[in-house]
């Protein structure tokens, strides 16, 4: 008897380092042909194939090479290629992730040839619902059959818009990845590297549009982190996206970064071993948000809203506009102790769970 198949949808990094966990938890288990496509949204195939072999993920099946573009030219190619494959491929389910245009193509290409969708990181939801991001989540999420949620809030947001049935609370493949990869973590030697003192320094990361995309943003958000560093005795180490940095340019604010150690965007190792070393976070990145909670340091947040709201609601991470006095008196504010809130997303064993809420649902 032929084994059943599961297509599992990748196409940006953060995307990669989830498949990887869950990928071997999928192979170790055998209940599925385990089929791995890749978009090629962000990365084209030389540059995702050095990704691939650091986290150990099989080469894809299939590489869509599909690149970058609008939201409506990603999507739609995206949309067309996903569809030849699972015409291909007749898998008895799609798995995908987060909220990218991959995501989004993938889960309506499924829909139309009604095959069944699982969603990790469902029930996530962000204002403001403009947001290109949330459009993508809260449309998956409708066309998903199995959701695999990283927290009870995930859980009781589905609830609140009538989807129950399916529902997983999993915990995050993320939590997984940080323990996996703690013990090689190594912030002392990292600091040194890098000439800073342990706990005497921020982690700064930007580059969503609304921060970095307006003169008025930008300046005030330099200026405020200027002031923040000033204020409380603080180095800033600010690995600079290279769109935030063409905008620096653009807008004539080079001099406002003379003070700061200005490094290109680092790998997840070095970055994390920085932010373990750090007195606290600014970035306006979904990923870091969980990652320094994960490393035990809290975050100021530099965006209207989050998703990660377990984190805010807390008091762990605190929301902050990009304005200068509002950011430095925040800075002042999460120096102080705040009790670190355990598990919020899950026990570290997300991908074992996630395989096991696919079997139960599809494959039992």
């Amino acid at each position: 008897m032929q084994k059943k198949t599961l297509v599992s949808l990748v196409g940006a990094r953060p995307q990669f380092v989830k498949e990887a966990l869950v990928n071997a938890a999928a192979r170790k288990a055998a209940y599925w042909r385990h089929v791995l496509v890749h978009s090629g949204q962000h990365y084209d195939i030389a540059m995702s194939d050095v990704f691939f072999q650091e986290l150990g993920i099989p080469a894809p099946d299939h590489h869509l090479g599909i690149g970058s573009g609008s939201h409506a030219e990603m999507t739609a190619a995206a949309l067309v290629a996903v569809e030849k494959v699972l015409a291909r491929e007749k898998p008895e389910a799609l798995l995908v992730y987060g909220d990218t245009n991959t995501t989004l193509a993938g889960a309506l290409a499924a829909a139309k040839l009604h095959i069944p969708i699982i969603h990790v990181e469902a029930g996530i939801r962000q204002e403001p619902r403009t947001m290109p991001e949330e459009i993508n989540r809260v449309v998956t999420d409708r066309l998903s059959q199995v959701f695999c949620c990283c927290s009870a809030l995930a859980v009781d947001n589905l609830a609140r818009e009538g989807i129950i049935a399916g529902v997983h609370m999993t915990g995050d493949v993320m939590y997984d990845q940080f323990l996996r990869l703690q013990a090689s973590l190594t912030p002392m030697e990292t600091c040194r590297r890098y000439g800073l003192d342990p706990e005497g320094y921020i982690v700064v990361t930007l580059h969503r549009d609304f921060n970095v995309d307006s003169p008025e943003s930008l300046e005030g958000l330099l200026r405020g982190l200027g002031e923040s560093a000033q204020s409380c005795g603080l180095a800033v180490l600010f690995p600079i996206h290279p769109r935030t940095s063409k905008r620096v340019e653009e807008f004539a604010l080079a001099h406002l970064l003379r003070p700061f150690t200005i490094v290109p965007p680092l790998g997840y190792t070095d970055l994390m071993s920085l932010t373990a070393g750090a007195a606290f976070v600014v970035t306006d990145s979904g990923g870091l948000q969980k990652e320094a909670y994960y490393a035990g340091k809290r975050a100021l947040v530099v965006m209207p809203d989050t998703g990660w709201r377990e984190l805010t609601e807390s008091g762990w991470n605190i929301l902050v506009p990009p304005e200068a006095q509002a950011l430095a008196e925040a800075a002042r504010r999460i120096l102080q102790p705040a009790p670190h809130a355990p598990h919020l997303y899950g026990q570290g064993d997300a991908a074992l769970q996630i395989v096991e809420a696919i079997r139960k649902e599809l494959f039992s």
